[in-house]
């Protein structure tokens, strides 16, 4: 009985890691990935930089930006920090998927 209790308090102390510290930060990665997934042309973003444009192209690993209207930079996709505006066909599955997004946290 005497060794169970060390054991007990480093089990305790893994579960308060996890939940206070290892899932909010696999949540936040699993929604960053989400939202890298769903870039489209027309989309207004910001980068880690805190560089502002709208997408004109975009590929697998490269997103090009057009900042003003005569200058186009481009940037890695994992460079995009958070979308500020969605184009038309895009923000309707936005809106659809985090509709999904609620009802899978409220089953779990």
């Amino acid at each position: 009985m005497e060794g169970l209790s060390p054991i007990l308090m480093f089990a305790l102390m893994f579960a308060v890691f996890y939940f206070l510290l290892i899932r909010p930060q696999q949540r936040k990665a699993k929604q960053r990935n989400l939202m890298l997934g769903q870039l489209k042309k027309g989309d207004k973003v910001v980068t880690i930089g805190g560089m502002h444009g709208t997408i004109l192209e975009i590929t697998d690993d490269v997103v090009v930006l057009r900042v003003n209207d005569a200058t186009k930079i481009t940037f890695d996709r994992s460079a995009v920090n958070n979308v500020t505006a969605a184009s038309a066909a895009a923000a309707s599955t936005v809106t659809i998927d985090k509709k999904e997004e609620k009802k899978e946290e409220i089953k779990a």
